[in-house]
């Protein structure tokens, strides 16, 4: 990305948008940035989104004994981590186009690991989207009618104890089923839903052994958008060519309703 100064990655200036840099890498960055006005700028449109929608979900801000410290800096992390309810302080804007670069925020140590697991997820919920939400006859495996083994069945593949399937119609859109399929190599589960005019979304979610850090984010692909974030060993992905206000709006539910 930064040909000028190759030493300076995307993922560097994620960390510093998010403030994860410690002081002594931030000295750098300033200067890159200083000579690079176009990333600069770049920059600061992410760190508005961060502030946007760090107060959209104040309102759900939790606190858990095992959460990282997503918002504050590492060095405040002796006055009590908090957990904000999608990780406002990672929420990036992302293009899928850019997929063959590493494009999300270095969260820890070593960013290069990081990435590995949760930067495939939002590719992958893309993918199921367009092959299933455009079938007709076929969309799921088992259907709506079939609500109470469709959550034991794929329960039992994902081992998750009493999965829990979103209810969405308080948002308008009704469960149209679900079906089993491959997140990273392991079980996984999609859900599909619908509105009465006729607009679907998918709900997918997967095994994330390798992070335990939540973060949340965005993804774009054309007219596909898909909102993500990592919660524990859980992966979770809401995409459908629907506003980005919708989906978020469905997100947070799911977010609210899903174990954590």
């Amino acid at each position: 990305m930064n040909e000028t100064n190759p030493s300076v990655t995307e993922a560097d200036l994620h960390a510093y948008a998010d403030g994860q840099l410690p002081e002594t890498a931030r000295a750098r960055i300033e200067a890159f940035l200083a000579d690079n006005p176009d990333e600069a700028a770049m920059l600061a449109e992410w760190q508005a989104q961060n502030g946007a929608i760090r107060s959209l979900f104040a309102g759900y801000e939790k606190a858990k004994d095992t959460d990282p410290l997503l918002v504050a800096p590492p060095r405040a992390v002796s006055s009590g981590p908090k957990r904000w309810a999608i990780a406002a302080s990672a929420l990036l804007v992302f293009t899928l186009g850019a997929l063959s670069g590493h494009y999300g925020p270095a969260l820890l140590e070593k960013p290069e690991l990081q990435l590995a697991g949760s930067e495939t997820l939002p590719k992958q919920a893309e993918t199921a989207f367009t092959v299933y939400a455009a079938e007709v006859r076929h969309p799921v495996e088992v259907f709506a009618d079939e609500e109470a083994h469709l959550a034991t069945w794929l329960g039992k593949r994902l081992a998750i104890q009493n999965l829990k399937i979103p209810n969405l119609q308080p948002l308008g859109f009704k469960l149209v089923g679900g079906r089993l399929l491959p997140v990273d190599g392991r079980p996984g589960a999609m859900f599909m839903y619908e509105n009465q005019a006729g607009e679907r979304l998918t709900v997918l979610v997967g095994r994330n052994t390798e992070n335990s850090t939540t973060s949340f984010r965005f993804a774009s692909s054309g007219n596909i958008e898909t909102f993500y974030w990592i919660d524990g060993e859980l992966g979770y992905a809401v995409t459908g060519e629907i506003s980005r206000e919708t989906l978020r709006e469905v997100a947070e539910e799911c977010y609210k309703q899903f174990p954590s």
